[in-house]
């Protein structure tokens, strides 16, 4: 792994811990984050502070990764996916001002090895996603997926085990 940094008008890359071969695409905001080997981040993506994607994953254009996310190897992340890392966004604080670092609970969210999430999909805060799970495009994640499941919908509902049950 090496460190790198990039400020052009086409990608801002701040301290990123990056493995061989990994391709960035434009249009994209990295910051403090770890992306594994053999790994491809697409047009207008944003990696936050302390996410981490393992190798041979593929993160596809206007994708959110919010700061809190662990991410497994052989990871397929689809167009526009939004992780979620609050689960009580506000703006402001009960006296009106605006919150701050201090003001809200990280809840971490992990995608185990080999998991697909498919195109539009929202992944709620504090859930996994195990090994081998399919999330169906456009699903709302609410609760942990099993390892080697389909789920989909809103919220995503398992629809398949590995016997396709």
């Amino acid at each position: 792994m090496k460190k790198i940094n990039i400020d052009s008008p086409k990608k801002t890359i701040r301290d990123v811990e990056i493995g061989d071969r990994v391709t960035i695409f434009d249009f994209v905001n990295l910051y403090e984050c770890r992306i594994g080997s053999d790994t491809r981040v697409g047009t207008f993506v944003e990696i936050q502070k302390g996410v981490e994607i393992g190798s041979h994953c593929k993160i596809s254009s206007h994708t959110f990764i919010c700061e809190g996310v662990k991410i497994g190897s052989g990871v397929f992340i689809g167009h526009n996916v939004s992780f979620i890392n609050d689960r009580f966004p506000r703006a402001t604080n009960s006296d009106g001002l605006p919150k701050n670092r201090d003001d809200w609970d990280l809840i971490p969210t992990t995608v185990a090895d080999n998991a697909s999430i498919g195109t539009g999909s929202t992944i709620m805060c504090g859930v996994v996603i195990g090994e081998g799970a399919m999330v169906g495009a456009g699903s709302v994640v609410t609760r942990d997926v099993p390892a080697h499941t389909t789920v989909a919908g809103c919220p995503a509902k398992v629809i398949t085990d590995t016997e396709g049950n």
